[in-house]
């Protein structure tokens, strides 16, 4: 599965633009996309969008705790089993087409925390 960059042209060559934060220029999230490999970016996207998943998956599961009804499998423990199932394609589904934007903002975290880990790598070398 190719993983496309959150947010703004992040990744692009050259002449990509300017990503926002708060609709204002974010120079310090751009900056760390400069110092990061297309890999590590990947990464840190997949992760954002699993952590987002799970947040997800934990907001739909108390929102239908006390559900009791006919459902498919009527009343019965296969109900339990059925619903947490459908509970976790619906976090995933919704995590892929954007979530409630929490994978954006873990995407930034992590890549400006990435590559401040870069850049002191770096420093010790010099």
């Amino acid at each position: 599965m190719q993983v496309a960059p959150l947010g703004n042209n992040h990744g692009a060559p050259s002449k990509a633009a300017m990503p926002t934060y708060n609709n204002r220029p974010d120079y310090d999230f751009a900056a760390a996309l400069d110092k990061l490999s297309p890999q590590v970016k990947a990464k840190a996207q997949t992760q954002a969008q699993n952590f987002e998943g799970m947040f997800l998956n934990s907001m739909f599961s108390q929102m239908t705790s006390g559900l009791k009804g006919d459902g498919p499998f009527g009343n019965t423990v296969g109900t339990g089993i059925w619903r947490s199932m459908q509970i976790e394609q619906y976090s995933k589904s919704f995590a892929e087409a954007g979530g409630v934007g929490i994978a954006k903002e873990v995407y930034r975290t992590l890549i400006i925390q990435q590559a401040k880990t870069v850049g002191q790598g770096q420093g010790k070398q010099a």
